[in-house]
């Protein structure tokens, strides 16, 4: 009688297949699982190096915000410098025109009106044609036409400007009346008087003659 061999005895070659494609899984993921490394260091590199270029462009941004507030700021100083030297020049422009205006008023003033204007140059020609006391002076004005406001205005314009001394104008006129006519001391100082000189200005005009 044959003898009975077990399944494996008599599927030695299957067993054989089998047991080696066992040991080839076996294997192939032992090389898997061993030669990929940690699966989670790509994740963590790739982590830090977003929070690093993060971090760059937040200090980049903080830069570039820095220097646009430096910016604005020198341009708010600019305009303010500018506004103020503005100001200044305004309100030098309005002392100038002011200071004009006042000295224009002060020249017209000085000049006075027309009708003071020719009383004035009637005085300084009746001056230069003769001699007069002051109250003779304005008395000539006025019999010529002119007021005596005006009269007094061209006299005191006179006087402001250094254009008459009267105790020299009582010393031609005291000159004048010896001239023409003989007179004692005290009788050509009294013609003086009633030409309207002061007692100060008939004494000073009559000592010059050598009375």
């Amino acid at each position: 009688m044959p003898t009975t061999n077990s399944w494996f005895a008599r599927h030695k070659i299957l067993t054989g297949i089998g047991a080696a494609s066992v040991l080839l899984i076996v294997l192939v993921a032992a090389l898997s699982g061993g030669g990929g490394g940690n699966p989670d260091e790509p994740v963590a590199d790739s982590a830090a190096t977003q929070t690093q270029d993060d971090e760059k462009s937040a200090k980049d941004l903080a830069v570039e915000e820095a220097a646009e507030a430096e910016r604005l700021a020198e341009e708010d100083a600019a305009a303010a410098a500018q506004a103020e030297a503005d100001r200044l020049a305004e309100e030098q422009r309005l002392a100038d025109e002011a200071a004009a205006a006042e000295a224009a008023a002060a020249e017209a003033a000085r000049q006075g009106s027309v009708a003071q204007q020719n009383a004035y140059r009637s005085a300084v020609n009746y001056l230069d044609f003769t001699a007069f006391s002051r109250s003779g002076l304005a008395g000539q004005l006025e019999f010529e036409g002119f007021s005596a406001p005006d009269a007094e205005f061209a006299i005191a314009r006179l006087e402001t400007e250094g254009g008459v001394d009267w105790n020299a104008q009582a010393a031609a006129s005291a000159a004048n009346y010896l001239e023409f006519t003989s007179f004692s001391r005290s009788g050509l100082i009294e013609q003086l008087r009633f030409e309207g000189y002061t007692a100060e200005q008939a004494e000073h005009g009559v000592s010059t003659t050598g009375l």
